[in-house]
């Protein structure tokens, strides 16, 4: 008796081990399907998506799944929504890839701010929106903010001492400061 639950023990381990190992391990794929090439794509989704199209074969997957979605919803949305849409589509698609990792940095440091801190902006912006279209463009040439967006220049190493530098457009000196050192992302 003892040896024929012996034998049965073993036959049962053995069989069981035998089904995990001739099965090969199960992946899990991570990521987003792959999405349709323009070609693919209907006729309403080329017409809504049109100002991607030369950039739409090289998309990421996730970046064509975000705007089939919003391709899908265009027909629902009202005539002023589908224009702004389509505005917005076109400024992207003029955006160079640099331009667009900003846009995309920016948008996520902004989804972190605390609410008080994104209602600020969000006054700010609205005070700069109604702003007439040459005043828009004062600011623009001379606001600090442009000076932060603008391409960092090359800080010493911090074994170095720091130069002063001066402003030729102010005069002004000073020592070089490094962009993380400026505080907040509502300025």
């Amino acid at each position: 008796m003892a040896s024929r639950r012996l034998l049965g023990g073993l036959i049962l381990s053995f069989a069981l081990n035998l089904t995990i190992a001739g099965e090969p391990p199960t992946t899990v794929v991570i990521g987003t399907p792959p999405q349709p090439v323009w070609s693919q794509l209907s006729g309403q989704q080329q017409n809504t998506l049109a100002p991607l199209a030369k950039d739409w074969d090289g998309m990421e997957n996730i970046r064509k799944k975000k705007w089939l979605g919003i391709a899908e919803r265009y027909p629902s949305m009202k005539p002023d929504e589908q224009q702004r849409m389509q505005d917005r589509m076109r400024e992207w698609a003029n955006l160079s890839p640099t331009e667009r990792t900003k846009v995309r940095d920016t948008y996520k440091d902004f989804k972190q701010l605390p609410p008080e801190q994104k209602q600020v902006v969000k006054q700010k912006w609205e005070a700069y929106s109604n702003l007439p279209p040459d005043e828009k463009q004062r600011i623009r040439e001379t606001s600090k903010s442009s000076k932060l967006l603008a391409q960092p220049a090359v800080v010493p190493p911090a074994n170095s001492t720091a130069t002063s530098t001066t402003d030729t457009s102010t005069g002004a000196t000073g020592t070089p400061v490094q962009p993380s050192a400026v505080g907040g992302a509502s300025q």
